[in-house]
């Protein structure tokens, strides 16, 4: 994936190298809940938040400062 293009390109690299990271440590074949738990304490070392709920989700929306005054 090419994220030269987009916003917050530094985040969305930590979030996709965190991704490959838990990936290449636990390999294919876990339920879903243990890819969720450990991208949940990496992104906690990092320093971000993930939040899931009962349908997990990604929604990426970015506003810029002309946009967000609009909504």
């Amino acid at each position: 994936m090419n994220t030269d293009k987009l916003m917050y390109k530094e985040l969305t690299h930590l979030i996709i190298k965190s991704f490959y990271d838990v990936y290449n440590e636990l390999g294919g074949g876990f339920l879903e809940s243990v890819y969720e738990n450990a991208m949940t304490l990496v992104l906690q070392q990092q320093g971000l938040l993930m939040n899931f709920g009962n349908e997990p989700a990604f929604k990426r929306l970015v506003y810029n400062k002309q946009q967000k005054q609009s909504v």
